[in-house]
C-alpha cells in the first residue's frame, strides 16, 4: 500500500494539513460510529479487511450526514463486500498504464505528459482507477524525477507538464517549489497543471505558499479539482479557495459520473452551479474507469448521455461538463456527450 509522507518530515509549511492527515480514520467502523451509523442500517455490506484501506479524514467527514446511510459522500470511501467481485471487463490496469517504460512518466497526449508525484492520497476513493497502481515502480522521485525531467527537456513539442499520482499535492511546498522551478527552466514548456482532490478533503492544504509558488511562475498554472458532489463544496473550502479565485491560477473541475452518488439531473446541476459560485468552471465529467473493484459504481452511457443532455436544456453551455472517456491508446480523450 502506498505511504503517506510522515508529519514529521522537515519543511517550511504550516503542518495542520499533515497533522488532520495523520488522524485521518482508517477503519470502517470508526467511520460509521462518526456518523451515528451501524452496518443494519446500511443497504449493502461493509467489507472490513480489504486490502485497499479505508482513509477518510475528518473534515471531509464533517461535510457527510450523521445518521444518513446513503449519504453521498459516505458512499465514495466506506469500501463494500461488493469490490471483491470479479466483473468481466474491469481490470487493475484499466487504462494501459503499467506498461509505460518510463518511471514516473505518462506520455500519452500529444504536447503533455503527466508526471507520477506520490503514492498516496488525503482519501482513498472506492472507485479509484490506479488503486492497484504499482507506485513502488512507477514513481517520479529521485533519479527517476531526474530521467523524466530529461525526458520533457529533449522534447521539445511537449508544452504542459501535468502533476498527478496518487496526489500530488500531498508532497510539501517545498518540494513543489523545487519542481515547479526545475520545470520553469524548460523553455518550450508554458503551462503547468494539477490534478488533486486534496483541498477538496482538507481544504487547509491550500496554503499561502502554495499560491505564492504559482502566482510567481512564469509558467501559466491550472488547479484541476476532483469534486464528485455538490455537498464536497462547503463555506471551509470556498474560504480557503478564495485566494485562488481571486489570483491568476485558472481553477477547474472533472467528475466521475457514480451510481447512487451523483447520477441524477438535480445533483449534476445543483454541482455546476455551486462549483461556477466557488470560483471553479466544470471540465469533464468522467464516465468509470473500470477498475476491479469498482463496477458497482458503473453508470450506463445511455444513461450518462440522457443526464448531459438535460443539463444543457438547464445550464448555460459554459456550466456543462464534457462527458468523456479515456481509452487506452487513444490520441485523447473521447468525448461522449
Amino acid at each position: 500500500m502506498p505511504h503517506i509522507i510522515p508529519v514529521s518530515e522537515a519543511d517550511c509549511q504550516v503542518k495542520s494539513w499533515k497533522i488532520l492527515l495523520k488522524e485521518a480514520v482508517c477503519e470502517p467502523q470508526q467511520l460509521l460510529t462518526k456518523l451515528n451509523l451501524t452496518t443494519a442500517q446500511l443497504n449493502y455490506k461493509v467489507d472490513y479487511n480489504n486490502p485497499f484501506a479505508t482513509r477518510v479524514p475528518q473534515p471531509f467527514i464533517d461535510k457527510m450526514q450523521p445518521g444518513d446511510p446513503e449519504d453521498p459522500l459516505l458512499r465514495q470511501v466506506l469500501a463494500q463486500t461488493a469490490e471483491n467481485e470479479r466483473v468481466k471487463n474491469y481490470s487493475e490496469d484499466p487504462l494501459g498504464e503499467t506498461t509505460n517504460d518510463s518511471a514516473g512518466l505518462l506520455h500519452k497526449y500529444h504536447a503533455r505528459v503527466l508526471l507520477i508525484l506520490a503514492s498516496a492520497c488525503a482519501v482513498n476513493c472506492r472507485y479509484c482507477f490506479r488503486r492497484h497502481f504499482p507506485y513502488q515502480d512507477k514513481l517520479a522521485s529521485g533519479k527517476q524525477l531526474e530521467s523524466a525531467i530529461n525526458y520533457i527537456t529533449q522534447h521539445t513539442d511537449i508544452s504542459e507538464v501535468i502533476l498527478s499520482g496518487g496526489d500530488p499535492l500531498i508532497v510539501s511546498d517545498c518540494q513543489l517549489v523545487e519542481l515547479i522551478r526545475s520545470i520553469e527552466k524548460i523553455p518550450h514548456v508554458r503551462r503547468l497543471r494539477i490534478h488533486t482532490r486534496l483541498p477538496v478533503v482538507l481544504p487547509q492544504r491550500l496554503t499561502p505558499e502554495l499560491l505564492s509558488s504559482l502566482q510567481k511562475s512564469r509558467l501559466h498554472c491550472s488547479i484541476v479539482l476532483h469534486i464528485n458532489h455538490p455537498n464536497e463544496i462547503d463555506p471551509v473550502l470556498q474560504q480557503y479557495l478564495a485566494p485562488f479565485c481571486a489570483s491568476e491560477v485558472t481553477l477547474l473541475n472533472q467528475s466521475v459520473l457514480l451510481r447512487e452518488v451523483n447520477d441524477c439531473l438535480d445533483t449534476l446541476v445543483a454541482l455546476s452551479e455551486k462549483l461556477f459560485a466557488a470560483g471553479i468552471l466544470p471540465y469533464y465529467l468522467h464516465q468509470l474507469d473500470r477498475v476491479h473493484g469498482s463496477a458497482h459504481f458503473e453508470v450506463s452511457d445511455k444513461l450518462a448521455i440522457a443526464l448531459v443532455t438535460q443539463m444543457r436544456n438547464r445550464l448555460p453551455g459554459y456550466l456543462v461538463p464534457r462527458l468523456s472517456r479515456e481509452e487506452t491508446g487513444a490520441a485523447a480523450k473521447q468525448v461522449i456527450a
